[in-house]
């Protein structure tokens, strides 16, 4: 079976901007610029034998202020910059109830089914309560990404990883250290 590191994208992989204390993703494909470090994190990650699969929640494209069209070119130039072997978005909404979700785990599991994934053996990257709720349920070790400069918008109270760290970086040293040879 393979190991994975799921990671979310928005705040993870690439800047955001939270207005109202709301993160949003980037509006475009030329709005995207990926973090410090997210390179050499992922492909440290990569080197260790981790598949890198971006799990991310898109509900914009529900709300119709967003198309299915750009995110897909958004997720586009994350796989051309970073070693991701897969993309798996959930275009919903809370209101639709969906299994791909997070909080819920179903991209996740998708996944572990898709490519026999360990999920005990792998790890969910995520700045927000609900990245970590899904790599539970799904049964991976967790890592929350709180050192974010926009304040505590992924509500770190209402969860419980494993791990804190303040960027991928250190995210990508903590897995690598938790992790048998």
């Amino acid at each position: 079976m393979l190991r994975a590191v799921f990671l979310d994208r928005d705040g993870v992989l690439n800047a955001i901007t939270v207005r109202d204390g709301v993160p949003h993703p980037p509006d475009s494909a030329a709005e995207l610029w990926l973090l410090p470090g997210v390179v050499e994190a992922c492909l440290s990650l990569r080197t260790a034998g981790f598949m890198l699969i971006v799990v991310t929640n898109q509900p914009d494209v529900a709300r119709g202020t967003q198309t299915r069209a750009e995110v897909e070119a958004i997720n586009q130039r994350v796989t051309d910059a970073l070693p991701i072997q897969a993309v798996m978005t959930c275009y919903h909404d809370s209101a639709d109830n969906c299994e791909c979700r997070k909080p819920k785990p179903g991209l996740i599991l998708q996944a572990a089914q898709q490519w026999n994934i360990d999920l005990a053996a792998s790890f969910i990257v995520g700045d927000r309560w609900s990245d970590i709720a899904a790599g539970q349920a799904a049964g991976c070790r967790t890592v929350f990404i709180s050192g974010g400069e926009h304040g505590n918008y992924g509500k770190l109270e209402q969860c419980q990883p494993d791990w804190l760290a303040r960027d991928l970086t250190q995210a990508a040293e903590i897995i690598l250290d938790n992790t048998p040879p």
